[in-house]
C-alpha cells in the first residue's frame, strides 16, 4: 500500500510542475520573468491583457524578440497606463537592449539589479512617480547609449557612476529633486550628445571637465542653483547647439571664449548674476538664432548686433543696466529678425528709426526705458507686429494716425507715458487688436466710437488720462471683452444699456469719473462678472433687482455716490469677498442676509443713513476682516455673535448710537488691529481683556460714557500706535504700564477725571509722534523731566490741570515741536527760551509764570517787592484802617469843639438879647462900620467874644480865658 501511495503522490506532483511549466514557462525562458513582472503591475487598460503562456511571446503587446524568436531584445509599455513598482525581476531578461516604461504612474525605486541587464543600450523611465536615489549599479550598464529617468521625484547626488557609462550619447535627468553638485566625472562622456539636467537642486560650480564631452550638442541645466562663473573650458564644446543655464546664480562675465562656439543655435543665460558688458566677440556666432541674457547685471551698450548675425531670430536683453541708444545696424533686411525684447534697461533717446527697417518684426518690446520724443508716423511699416510695447518711457506728442495700418497688431501697451491728444479714429480699424493699454497719459478728447468697432478686444485699460463725454453708446459690440477700466478721467452721462450686451466681461471699473444716472437694468446680462468699481462719481438711484442675479460678483464698490435705498438686491452673492458703499445715502436697517456671504472679508458701509442693531447674524462671517459702519445711526448693543468672527481685523463703528457697555469677547480678537468705537454712547469700564489684542495698532474708545480707571492690562498693547480714551468720565491716575507700549506715536488722554502725577515712563515712550494730550484732568504734581526725551513729538498739551514746580529745561529739545500748552496750571518761574516762539496762550493761567512770551521775569520781581506777601498785604491794610480810624476822630474831635463854642456864644447872646437886638439895629440903621476881629477873636482850637462881653458857660467842654492882648498875639 505503501509504495502505491508513493506513485500517486509522484503522480501528483508531475502533473503540477507539468501545470506550472505549461502556465508560466520554464524559468530559464524569458515567458517565465515576464509573467511574472505582469503580476506585479497594475494594468486597469489592459495592456499586458495578451500577455499569456497560450500565445507565441513574440506577439505579446510591447516586446520584441531577437531573430531567434527565443529572447526579448526590447520592452516598450510607454504611455500604457501602468502603475505599481518595477519588478527587480527584469534583470533576468539578460538579452534585454531597450526598456522603456516611460509615461505611465509607477511608483516605488528604480531597482538596483537593472544593473545586471548588460546588454542594455536604452534604460527610459521618464515620467512617472519614482522615487528615492539614481541607484550606483546604473553605472554596471557599460553599453548604455541612453539614459533618461527624468521627470520622477528621485532625489540625492547624481551618482558619479554614471561616468562609467562611456558609451552613452542621451542623458536626461531632467525634472527631479536631484540636488548635490555635477560629478567630475561628466566629463568621462565623450560621446554624449545631450546632457539635460534642468529643474531639479543643483548646486555648485560647473566642472571644467564638462570640456571632455567634446560631442556634446545639447546641455541643459537651467532652474537649478549653479553658482560661480561659466567655466571658460566650455568653449572646448564646438559641436554644442543649444546652452542653456537661465535661472541659476551664476556670476562673473560672459566668457568670451564662448565665441568659439561655431554651431550654437540658442544661448540662454537669463536670470544669473552675470555683470560686466556684452563681450562683442558674441558676433562671431554666425549660426545663432536665440540669444537671451535678459534678468542679469549686465551694463554698457548693445554692441553684439553686425551684418553677420543674419540667423538672428529672437534677441532678449530685458532687466540689465544697458544704456546708450539701439545700434544702427540692429535690423538686417531681409531677415528672420521676429523678437526683439529690451524691456527694463537705461537706453535711452528717441524712438530708433532704424527699427523701422526690422519689417519682419513680430514682438517688439522697448517698456522700461528712458526714450522720449514722437512715435513715428513711420510705425505702420511693421506690418507684421503683433505685440507692440511701449510702456513706461517718456514718449510725448500724439498718437499717430496710421497705427490703424498696423493691422496684425494684438497688444499695444503704451501706458505710463505722456502723450497727449485724442485717441485717432483709425484705431477702428484694428480689428485684430486685443489689449490697449493707453493709462497713466495725458491724453483728451472723446473715446471714438470707431473703438468699437475692434471687435477683437478683450482689455481695455484707460486709466488717469482726461478723457471726457460719454462712454461710446455702442459699447455693446465689443461682445469679447473681459476688462473695461476706465478710472480716473472726466466721463460724464450715463452708463450704456448697450454694456450689457459684453457678457463676458469680468471686470468693470468706472470709478473717479463724473458719470450719473441710475444702473442700467441690463448689467444683469453680466453674468460673469466678478469685479465693479463704481466709487467717486454721482449714480443714483436704487439698486435694479435684477442685480441680485450675478451669482459670481466678488468684489463690488460703489462708495462715494448718491446711491438710496435698501441694499438688498447686493445680498445675493455667495461669492461676494468684498463690498464697500461708503458715503451713500443707503438707508434702513442692515439686510441680515447679507451673512449669507461666507466669503466676505471686507464690509464696509460708513457715512450711510443706516439703522436698526448690528445683525448677530454676522457672527457667521468667519472670514470678515474688516468692518466699517461707522457714521450711521445704528443702535441697540453689540451681539455676542460677533466674536464668531475671529479674523476681524478692524472693527469700525464710530459715529453711532451703540450702547451698552464695551463687551469683553473683544479681547479675543486676536487678529484685531484697529477698534474704534468713538461717538458713542458705551457706559461701564475699559474692559481689561483688550489687553489681550496683541496685535492691536490703534484703540480709540473717546467721546463716549466710559467710566472707571484705565485698565493696566492696556500696557500688554505692545504694537499700540494710536491711544485715544479722551472724552470720557475715566478716573484714577494713568498706569505706568503704559510704558510697555513703546511703538505709541499718538496718545490722547484728555477731557477725564485723571488723577495723580504724569508718569515718569511716557518720557520712554520715544516713538510718540502725533500728539501727547493729557490736558482737562485733574493731573497733579511737576512734569516730569523725562518728557524731554521725545523729540519726535508734534504736539504737547497739558494745559486744565493742577500741575506745579518749573518747566523742565528738558522740554527744550522736543524740536519738533509745533504745538504747545501749558496754559491753566500753577507753573512757576522761567519758561525756557526755546519757548519763545510760542503764543502766549500756550502758558496763560500761570501766575507765577514769566520769560517771553510773557513779562519779562525782572518786572515779575518787582511785583513781587511791591506786592510782597498774602500777611505784608494784610498788615498795610490794617496799618491803612488804622490812620483812617485816627484821622476820622480828630476830625470828629474839632466838630465837637467848635460846636461847643458855637453853643456857648448861643446862650450868652440869649441872656442879653435886648443889647443885641439894639447894636443890630444900630448896625443896620446907622450903618457903624465894626470890625469883624474886633467880634470875633478865632484860633485853630477856640471861639472867644470880645473883652467887653464875656460870659462863662457851664454847657462848654473847655473853656480858655485869655486877655486882649494874648488873643490879639495869636490871631491869625
Amino acid at each position: 500500500m505503501s509504495s502505491i501511495y508513493i506513485c500517486h503522490l509522484l503522480l501528483f506532483f508531475s502533473i503540477l510542475c507539468a501545470v506550472f511549466v505549461s502556465s508560466y514557462g520554464d524559468e530559464a525562458t524569458d515567458s517565465y520573468w515576464l509573467l511574472r513582472i505582469k503580476s506585479e503591475f497594475v494594468d486597469p487598460v489592459g495592456a499586458l491583457t495578451n500577455w499569456s503562456p497560450r500565445a507565441n511571446i513574440c506577439s505579446w503587446n510591447g516586446l520584441t524578440c531577437s531573430d531567434d524568436q527565443i529572447h526579448v531584445i526590447a520592452l516598450n509599455l510607454s504611455r500604457s497606463g501602468l502603475s505599481g513598482a518595477i519588478s527587480p525581476e527584469f534583470s533576468h531578461l539578460t538579452s534585454l537592449q531597450t526598456l522603456d516604461l516611460s509615461s505611465n504612474f509607477l511608483t516605488g525605486l528604480i531597482p538596483p539589479e537593472l544593473g545586471q541587464l548588460q546588454n542594455l543600450r536604452e534604460l527610459l523611465l521618464y515620467s512617472n512617480s519614482l522615487s528615492g536615489n539614481i541607484p550606483a549599479e546604473i553605472g554596471l550598464l557599460t553599453n548604455l547609449q541612453v539614459l533618461r529617468i527624468g521627470d520622477n521625484m528621485l532625489t540625492g547626488q547624481v551618482t558619479p557612476y554614471i561616468g562609467n557609462l562611456t558609451e552613452l550619447s542621451v542623458l536626461g535627468l531632467a525634472y527631479c529633486q536631484l540636488n548635490g553638485s555635477i560629478p567630475d566625472e561628466i566629463g568621462n562622456l565623450r560621446h554624449l550628445k545631450s546632457l539635460d539636467l534642468q529643474k531639479n537642486s543643483l548646486t555648485g560650480l560647473i566642472p571644467q571637465e564638462i570640456r571632455g564631452c567634446i560631442e556634446l550638442q545639447n546641455f541643459a541645466a537651467s532652474n537649478n542653483m549653479l553658482e560661480g562663473e561659466i567655466p571658460a573650458s566650455m568653449g572646448k564644446l564646438e559641436s554644442l547647439h543649444i546652452l542653456n543655464l537661465a535661472n541659476n546664480s551664476l556670476s562673473g562675465s560672459i566668457p568670451i571664449e564662448l565665441a568659439s562656439l561655431s554651431n550654437l543655435k540658442y544661448l540662454n543665460l537669463l536670470g544669473n548674476r552675470l555683470n560686466g558688458e556684452i563681450p562683442s566677440e558674441l558676433n562671431q556666432l554666425l549660426q545663432l538664432q536665440n540669444l537671451d541674457l535678459s534678468k542679469n547685471n549686465l551694463s554698457g551698450t548693445i554692441n553684439i548686433l553686425n551684418t553677420h548675425l543674419n540667423s538672428l531670430e529672437s534677441l532678449v536683453l530685458s532687466d540689465n543696466f544697458l544704456t546708450g541708444s539701439i545700434p544702427w545696424n540692429i535690423c538686417i533686411p531681409n531677415s528672420n529678425f521676429h523678437q526683439l525684447f529690451l524691456a527694463r534697461n537705461n537706453l535711452s533717446g528717441n524712438f530708433p528709426l532704424v527699427l523701422l527697417i526690422c519689417s519682419s518684426l513680430e514682438e517688439l518690446d522697448l517698456s522700461g526705458n528712458n526714450f522720449v520724443g514722437e512715435l513715428p508716423s513711420g510705425l505702420d511699416n511693421l506690418q507684421n507686429l503683433t505685440d507692440l510695447l511701449l510702456n513706461n518711457n517718456s514718449f510725448s506728442g500724439t498718437l499717430p494716425p496710421e497705427i490703424g495700418n498696423m493691422s496684425n497688431l494684438v497688444s499695444f501697451y503704451l501706458f505710463d507715458n505722456m502723450i497727449t491728444g485724442s485717441i485717432p479714429v483709425e484705431i477702428g480699424k484694428l480689428k485684430s487688436l486685443g489689449i490697449l493699454y493707453l493709462y497713466d497719459n495725458q491724453m483728451s478728447g472723446s473715446i471714438p466710437i470707431e473703438l468699437t468697432n475692434c471687435s477683437g478686444l478683450t482689455e481695455i485699460d484707460f486709466f488717469g488720462n482726461h478723457f471726457c463725454g460719454s462712454i461710446p453708446a455702442t459699447i455693446g459690440k465689443l461682445q469679447n471683452l473681459v476688462f473695461l477700466q476706465l478710472r480716473q478721467n472726466d466721463l460724464s452721462g450715463p452708463i450704456p444699456p448697450s454694456l450689457g450686451h459684453c457678457t463676458k466681461l469680468q471686470r468693470l471699473v468706472l470709478a473717479d469719473n463724473k458719470l450719473s444716472g441710475s444702473l442700467p437694468p441690463t448689467l444683469a446680462l453680466l453674468s460673469e462678472l466678478f469685479l465693479v468699481t463704481l466709487y467717486n462719481n454721482s449714480f443714483e438711484g436704487s439698486f435694479p433687482e435684477s442685480l441680485s442675479l450675478l451669482k459670481n460678483l466678488r468684489i463690488v464698490n460703489l462708495s462715494h455716490n448718491r446711491f438710496n435705498g435698501s441694499i438688498f438686491p447686493l445680498s445675493g452673492s455667495n461669492s461676494l469677498s468684498i463690498l464697500d458703499l461708503t458715503n451713500n445715502s443707503f438707508s434702513g436697517p442692515i439686510p441680515s442676509g447679507l451673512a449669507m456671504s461666507k466669503n466676505l472679508t471686507r464690509l464696509r458701509l460708513a457715512h450711510n443713513l443706516l439703522n436698526g442693531p448690528i445683525p448677530p447674524q454676522f457672527g457667521q462671517l468667519m472670514e470678515l476682516n474688516f468692518l466699517d459702519l461707522s457714521f450711521n445711526n445704528f443702535t441697540g448693543e453689540l451681539a455676542p455673535e460677533l466674536s464668531n468672527c475671529q479674523k476681524l481685523g478692524h472693527l469700525l463703528l464710530n459715529n453711532n448710537q451703540i450702547a451698552g457697555t464695551v463687551p469683553p469677547w473683544v479681547g479675543s480678537l486676536q487678529e484685531l488691529g484697529e477698534l474704534d468705537l468713538s461717538y458713542n454712547i458705551f457706559n461701564g469700564t475699559v474692559p481689561p481683556e483688550l489687553g489681550n489684542c496683541s496685535r492691536l495698532l490703534k484703540l480709540s474708545l473717546h467721546s463716549n460714557n466710559l467710566s472707571g480707571e484705565i485698565p493696566p492690562e492696556l500696557g500688554n498693547l505692545t504694537s499700540l500706535n494710536v491711544l485715544n480714551l479722551q472724552r470720557n468720565s475715566i478716573s484714577g491716575s494713568i498706569p505706568p504700564t503704559i510704558e510697555q507700549s513703546k511703538k505709541l506715536y499718538e496718545l490722547r488722554l484728555s477731557e477725564n477725571l485723571l488723577t495723580g502725577s504724569i508718569p515718569l515712563g511716557i518720557g520712554s515712550l520715544t516713538e510718540l509722534q502725533v500728539i501727547l494730550d493729557l490736558s482737562k484732568n485733574f493731573l497733579s504734581g511737576e512734569i516730569p523731566s523725562s518728557l524731554g526725551n521725545l523729540v519726535k513729538l508734534e504736539r504737547l498739551n497739558l494745559s486744565f490741570n493742577h500741575l506745579h514746580g518749573e518747566i523742565p529745561p528738558s522740554l527744550g529739545k522736543l524740536s519738533s515741536l509745533n504745538s504747545l500748552n501749558l496754559s491753566d496750571n500753577h507753573l512757576q518761574g522761567q519758561v525756557p527760551s526755546t519757548f519763545s516762539g510760542f503764543p502766549l496762550s500756550s502758558f496763560i493761567g500761570n501766575e507765577k509764570l514769566c520769560g517771553p512770551p510773557l513779562i519779562p521775569c525782572s518786572e515779575s520781581k518787582g511785583q513781587e517787592r511791591e506786592y510782597m506777601s498774602n500777611s505784608e498785604v494784610a498788615w498795610i491794610i490794617v496799618a491803612i484802617v488804622f490812620t483812617s480810624t485816627m484821622i476820622c476822630c480828630l476830625l470828629l474831635y474839632i466838630m465837637i469843639r467848635m460846636w461847643c463854642n458855637w453853643r456857648k456864644v448861643w446862650i450868652s447872646s440869649s441872656e442879653t438879647g435886648e443889647l443885641e437886638d439894639k447894636r443890630e439895629e444900630e448896625r443896620w440903621d446907622y450903618g457903624d462900620e465894626i470890625r469883624s476881629d474886633e467880634y470875633w477873636n478865632v484860633n485853630t482850637m477856640a471861639l472867644v467874644p470880645s473883652d467887653d462881653k464875656q460870659i462863662s458857660s457851664r454847657t462848654c467842654i473847655f473853656q480858655i480865658k485869655m486877655s486882649k492882648g494874648t488873643m490879639d498875639d495869636s490871631s491869625v
